[in-house]
């Protein structure tokens, strides 16, 4: 008889490989470096975590962690706060009903209100944090705690998709089984007891399989459990343990798991062939003589107006890194007062930006002729002087000094690998939404080295002279 992905024959109280669906989320979560931290139960927070996520005693929820881990690894907040949405969101569930001989009867459709279907959690690396919600009297308590211990520059908030469940509603926590069956693909992680039966089956030691037998799909098979060759099952299931012959639940060894590699993020640096360097340096050179034979009239006149509201100098050149790490500066028309980096120390807690650079709405250190040539963007025209002394291409990377570079280490070589550019891709896509600046810097400038080309360049410089453009009429 075939078994049927969600009628598979369940105890009262159902475990599998001998561990209850809360305990397979947190063994989940771990596989991938996450203690999961309850507020108000009482558990050993282990050091060796790279992570730990606070959530509440009711929620057992299934997200994608490497956006996230992206977030972390850019911008560094103490505290990532997560509001997870469901992706089945609709306030009712469905389940199979059959009967004693496990036959389909129907369908049947559960309404419960719908308030299991959003959640929050948070993920921090501090030790310290997570003990202090697990402290928490309850989870109003704990999050208030949380808000007002870590200062509101140093936690960021991100929604996400999901899936959530309520570990109180028995048909929850097994349609969270059931999820985890499609999903998690090497529980053997963290679950020692169990083998492959095939691509994608995992079967319990205390189980037994016939050569012959036939496993269809992702499925579980439990303890004192037996598949013949006369039953063939059909994922994805989980065959709960027979309850007589429930395993022990095996300690977790954080020290022992081989974690999924959520936390990195391989660049792949697309290598462009000899001749399309050559030929970008050539363009770049042309390109960089053409503009500042055609901008020189200006020079003079930029000059002026910043002599006549601040006196010198005229330029302003800021140490940036390019291939390899190589310092240089990066010269640009003065567009602040002389004293901005003083005045910049007083400013820090006005910060918008969401990393390493400073960004506010409104600069005061910005003089009158400095705002009218940044809006024109005029006073980057002195970095194609960079371009010609082979320091900055024309379409290239956000050039950044080498404080900024340490707040992306995983990305810094890849993005250290082309020389800067005046205009990029961050430069015409940004969305320039609060708190996602510094990670769409990180983002466009990885899509640009792993698949920049002379295609990608003219459409860059395209949308350049098209907001240039757009700025002046």
């Amino acid at each position: 008889m075939i078994q049927p992905a969600t009628i598979a024959t369940r105890p009262a109280d159902p475990t599998v490989f001998g561990l209850t669906p809360t305990q397979l989320h947190d063994r989940f979560w771990a596989s991938r470096g996450v203690q999961v931290v309850r507020q108000g139960e009482a558990s050993e927070i282990v050091s060796h975590a790279e992570l730990y996520m606070l959530t509440d005693p009711r929620t057992l929820t299934l997200f994608k962690l490497r956006p996230l881990i992206d977030t972390l690894n850019w911008v560094q907040p103490d505290l990532l706060l997560i509001r997870l949405h469901d992706v089945n969101e609709h306030g009712y569930r469905e389940r199979i009903v059959a009967d004693d001989d496990d036959r389909f009867v129907r369908f049947q459709r559960i309404y419960n209100g719908g308030d299991s279907r959003l959640a929050r959690v948070a993920l921090t690396t501090d030790l310290d944090l997570a003990r202090m919600w697990q402290s928490a009297e309850d989870s109003r308590t704990g999050w208030r705690k949380l808000r007002a211990t870590v200062y509101r520059r140093r936690r960021l908030t991100q929604s996400v998709t999901g899936r959530v469940y309520d570990r109180q509603i028995d048909e929850e926590r097994l349609d969270f089984v059931h999820e985890l069956v499609c999903q998690w693909k090497r529980p053997d992680a963290t679950i020692k007891r169990i083998h492959r039966g095939g691509d994608e089956a995992w079967i319990d030691s205390d189980a037994s399989t016939q050569p012959q037998s036939r496993i269809i799909g992702p499925v579980w098979v439990g303890a004192g459990r037996r598949i013949d060759q006369s039953q063939p099952v059909i994922g994805p299931a989980a065959l709960w343990d027979d309850p007589e012959l429930r395993p022990q639940v095996e300690a977790l060894h954080w020290l022992d798991i081989e974690k999924t590699p959520a936390f990195e993020r391989r660049v792949h640096v697309r290598q462009r062939p000899r001749w399309e360097r050559l030929s970008k340096r050539a363009f770049d050179i042309a390109f960089a003589l053409a503009m500042l034979m055609l901008t020189l009239p200006v020079f003079p006149l930029v000059m002026l107006a910043i002599w006549l509201e601040d006196g010198g100098p005229f330029f302003f050149g800021h140490e940036r890194e390019t291939v390899g790490g190589r310092p240089f500066k990066c010269w640009k028309f003065r567009s602040m007062r002389k004293d901005a980096e003083a005045i910049k120390a007083r400013l820090m807690t006005q910060n918008a930006a969401d990393g390493p650079q400073f960004f506010m709405e409104n600069d005061p250190r910005l003089t009158r002729i400095g705002r009218i040539i940044r809006k024109l963007n005029i006073d980057e025209l002195p970095q194609f002087i960079n371009v010609l002394s082979g320091d900055m291409a024309v379409v290239g990377p956000r050039p950044s000094p080498f404080k900024e570079n340490q707040f992306c280490p995983a990305w810094r070589e890849a993005r250290l690998s082309v020389p800067p550019g005046i205009t990029g891709l961050w430069q015409v896509r940004r969305s320039r939404l609060q708190g996602l600046d510094f990670q769409e810097w990180i983002r466009y400038d990885m899509e640009y080295v792993e698949n920049g080309s002379w295609t990608m360049d003219l459409w860059i410089i395209g949308q350049t002279l098209r907001v240039i453009f757009s700025a002046l009429f």
